[in-house]
């Protein structure tokens, strides 16, 4: 009978860790240097848009209809797709633009002088300064290969937090020191172990929310989502954010920070029939509820539908989506955030605190320093890992026999796998090319550290 030593389990764990992390250290840094980015988006865009955002107002502002017409008017071709109400008097006003698909501008921000009428710069809306570091974040600028890896690094870095847990649990720790603080004062291998350790412990938590919260915009994990929730359904699911590289507008009303498209311009583009006028009776009713910025007001998507407005707030609570007659501009119907699905509420609150709006500057703080300390992580772990490995092998924690897994771990394995396919899918990879060839071939078996250490 073979013996199973009790630390056979442990290192077995161990080498797990070891594994997840060594995948996942380049995804972390990546993500935490572009999320942190991110998180400052508001701030970000104020200061690139300063100079549209101070002008001299002198006299009565033209209507929103000429408004518009002075956008259309600058990009030949193009068809409204949306207008974003005015942050601030001295605002231009910001005019979305639809081209046909194919021209490679498929949506253009036009910012006109309100007064004159003159326009002051044009922008397409996928070269955004931050719509290209949410691609970076999301995507990698891959499209949806991109946010398959994403996904995939985020299901281990789960693994990775959640092994790291248990590794840090202690054992034979004699005080605090070391466990909930770092030993500061030593050096070497000690203070590094330290440092890894109890930031792991304190950034855990947070870290993986971040993770899991993330996770509705993966392309495979949100994708699945939907097509759940559409199971039973007899209306089209509406979701308010993107999975993967949707195109602008795949669905209604899902213009957000993340999807700059509107679902009614792209339609409108080809297939509706209004009143440009109606846009000055929409505002005047918009406009005095003051509606969490930014605010944007689209025309029917088809012939015969409703003119709709919504904030598009970051911050995900304070949205509202409104439906008006185009002949009155009277409100036809209303939603807040309160009325959505509790799974949609859930996901938006969750959205929202990952995008470091939910609660203002303590939002962004916490997440920064969740960030700081995820990439102090995984500098620790680097270089922990080059004083430790061994010269011409990975240094991968050897194994130290067969490890017996307890049942409840075994079922901890297999819901896991379920919750997150691309994790469970990975792992059964991992596990059948390591059976079958990586520990057949003596060579990749020592680097890779596949034997079982004697003794």
């Amino acid at each position: 009978m073979t013996h199973t030593t009790p630390s056979s389990s442990y290192r077995m764990i161990w080498r797990w860790h070891f594994y997840a992390g060594l995948f996942c250290v380049p995804f972390i840094l990546w993500l935490a240097t572009t999320g942190s980015i991110y998180l400052f988006k508001p701030q970000i865009e104020a200061w690139l848009d300063r100079d549209v955002d101070h002008l001299v107002i002198d006299g009565p502002r033209a209507s929103a209809e000429a408004q518009v017409q002075a956008a259309l008017a600058a990009v030949p071709g193009a068809r409204f797709a949306a207008y974003e109400l005015p942050a601030t008097p001295q605002s231009a006003a910001r005019v979305i633009v639809s081209l046909a698909e194919g021209t490679g501008r498929e949506k253009i921000r036009v910012y006109v002088d309100p007064q004159r009428l003159t326009v002051l710069k044009q922008v397409n809306e996928e070269d955004r300064l931050m719509r290209i570091i949410f691609r970076l974040l999301g995507e990698l600028l891959i499209g949806d290969p991109g946010s398959y890896l994403v996904e995939l690094a985020a299901s281990w870095a789960i693994v990775m937090l959640l092994t790291g847990l248990y590794l840090w649990w202690p054992r034979n720790a004699k005080g605090l020191a070391g466990v909930l603080y770092p030993r500061l004062g030593q050096t070497g291998r000690v203070f590094w172990r330290d440092l890894h350790s109890v930031i792991g412990l304190w950034v855990s938590v947070f870290a993986l929310f971040l993770l899991l919260s993330g996770l509705p915009w993966a392309k495979f994990w949100g994708s699945n989502l939907r097509a759940l929730r559409q199971i039973g359904s007899d209306t089209v699911v509406k979701q308010d954010w993107s999975t993967g590289r949707e195109k602008p507008g795949a669905d209604a009303m899902a213009a957000g920070s993340e999807h700059t498209g509107h679902h009614h311009g792209a339609a409108a583009a080809s297939t509706a029939s209004y009143e440009l006028a109606a846009l000055d009776r929409i505002v005047a009713t918009v406009a005095p509820l003051s509606l969490a910025p930014p605010v944007l007001i689209a025309p029917p998507a088809r012939t015969g539908a409703a003119w709709t407005a919504k904030s598009d707030a970051q911050n995900r609570p304070l949205r509202v989506n409104l439906t008006l007659d185009g002949e009155t501009g009277a409100i036809t119907k209303r939603e807040d955030f309160a009325q959505r699905a509790l799974l949609d509420r859930i996901i938006g609150t969750g959205v929202a605190a990952h995008e470091g709006q939910l609660f203002g500057w303590a939002n962004q703080a916490l997440g920064v320093s969740t960030a700081l300390g995820l990439i102090t992580l995984s500098v620790s772990a680097l270089v922990m890992w080059t004083k430790r490995r061994p010269v011409g092998v990975l240094g991968a924690p050897k194994k130290l026999g067969p490890a017996r897994l307890a049942p409840a771990l075994i079922g901890l394995i297999a819901v896991f796998g379920v919750l997150l396919p691309m994790l469970g899918i990975s792992l059964l990879l991992v596990l059948l090319i390591e059976r079958l060839v990586l520990s057949r071939v003596p060579r990749l078996r020592d680097f890779l550290g596949l034997a079982i250490a004697a003794g």
